[in-house]
């Protein structure tokens, strides 16, 4: 039996956890910080997931087999080539490889070098120049912060003056910190949206099922961005016509021109993509499974979490047969009122004896035995059923199981793939 350390604390890295205990390989788990609802299915350890030394350190200490770096500021900062340094196999990324999301310059670049479909763009260092450029450009346009911003740094501006204000905002009033001392301006895209996370050995790319993120805070796509207020799976507008010309033109490309850069790819490699009315286009690469998209996919996965992953790590996934059920699942997050912005936290999380779902916890801890909300995100209710449309309403039913102060949840989580399964 496997000792397997996870590094994160959120809701996706309670659902990578849940998958992989259902391995027989499979021992103890730790989770590296976790959160009190992790707790019931792992060992919580309080390292941050950023400190790479004390999780090297714990690592070697407590001769862990594989690890499992969740989060997007670890795999950047080098945490994969730290543990691998002390003989112990990952799953992820390398630093060198892991840019891909760190940079959303070296990303657009990598495209553009390698003929891969994405938005039309220019790269500013100067808030100046961006700022001239803007007196030129077409509105709707697109502002990215360069690096990592929580999965908040792009500003979608409807107009000059709104987009003056976020070049000022990203580069001058630094909201995103460094992130932001580089930016990218591109074209505003139209379409439908996909996520498609992806398992990759460095040669050989295999899709999960796609999936569809809900990123607005209220109802409609409206409001803020947030890091996810829901999702579902499978994505109605992701045929197997698209999903071929998006492995040919987009998913295979990729993963070679990182190996031809020396940048090879391990891991789950994740595509946001934008179908078009001239194709598909990649908004963004993320180094990492998507959060909370992780929770609708992996629910979907039958074959052996571990075993794909070990076959990530050493080069050998065309060995594995990696499959999919053939329903559907819904997440719907359940947040503090206030969030993305000011919310309360230490309220009492309380579950009615007939809760028909999976419960990920995002942001909660324990308090004796009672479990309190400490995040923006408090948990993913997921739900798997044999449609979309059951699994939509079986969320929402098991959604009303759930109580503490505050909670907030979007009451329209999968509508417009229901929407799109009608036309």
């Amino acid at each position: 039996m496997k000792k397997i350390m996870v590094v994160g604390g959120g809701g996706r890295e309670h659902a990578i956890i849940k998958a992989l205990k259902k391995s027989a390989e499979v021992g103890k788990i730790y989770a590296l910080p976790g959160n009190g609802g992790i707790a019931a299915d792992a060992e919580c350890v309080a390292i941050g997931a950023k400190d790479i030394d004390k999780i090297v350190d714990f690592a070697r200490r407590e001769k862990i087999d594989f690890a499992v770096v969740a989060p997007d500021d670890p795999l950047v900062l080098g945490a994969v080539d730290a543990l691998q340094a002390i003989g112990v196999p990952c799953f992820g990324p390398n630093k060198n490889a892991a840019i891909i999301e760190g940079s959303k310059v070296f990303s657009k670049n990598l495209m553009k070098k390698y003929g891969i479909p994405t938005a039309a763009y220019e790269v500013f260092t100067k808030p100046e120049d961006a700022l001239a450029y803007l007196e030129k450009a077409s509105y709707p346009t697109v502002i990215k912060a360069d690096g990592l911003a929580l999965g908040k740094g792009v500003i979608i501006a409807e107009e000059r003056e709104a987009a003056v204000l976020a070049v000022r905002s990203i580069m001058e009033d630094k909201i995103f910190g460094e992130s932001g001392a580089n930016i990218v301006i591109e074209e505003f895209l139209e379409g439908p949206e996909v996520s498609v996370l992806s398992f990759t050995d460095g040669t050989r790319v295999v899709p999960m099922i796609s999936s569809m993120d809900h990123k607005r805070i209220y109802d409609g796509d409206r409001g803020p961005n947030t890091g996810g207020m829901g999702t579902v799976a499978p994505n109605p507008y992701y045929t197997a016509d698209v999903a071929e010309r998006c492995m040919q033109e987009i998913f295979l490309p990729t993963v070679r021109a990182m190996k031809e850069e020396g940048r090879e790819f391990r891991g789950c490699l994740y595509f946001g993509l934008m179908l078009t009315k001239n194709g598909p286009r990649v908004i963004e690469y993320n180094c990492r499974f998507g959060d909370p998209e992780t929770q609708v996919v992996l629910p979907l996965l039958e074959s052996d979490l571990f075993t794909v992953m070990q076959a990530c790590a050493n080069g050998t996934l065309k060995e594995e047969d990696v499959r999919f059920s053939s329903g559907a699942a819904c997440c719907v997050v359940l947040a503090s009122n206030g969030y993305p912005s000011k919310y309360e936290t230490g309220f009492e999380i309380t579950c009615d004896a007939d809760f028909d779902g999976i419960l990920y916890v995002a942001g909660a801890k324990t308090d004796g035995e009672r479990l309190l909300t400490s995040g923006g995100r408090v948990l993913g209710v997921t739900t798997v059923r044999e449609t979309l449309c059951e699994a939509v309403a079986a969320s929402y039913e098991a959604c009303e199981k759930i109580h503490f102060e505050g909670a907030y949840c979007r009451r329209d989580i999968g509508a417009r793939a229901l929407a799109a399964l009608e036309q």
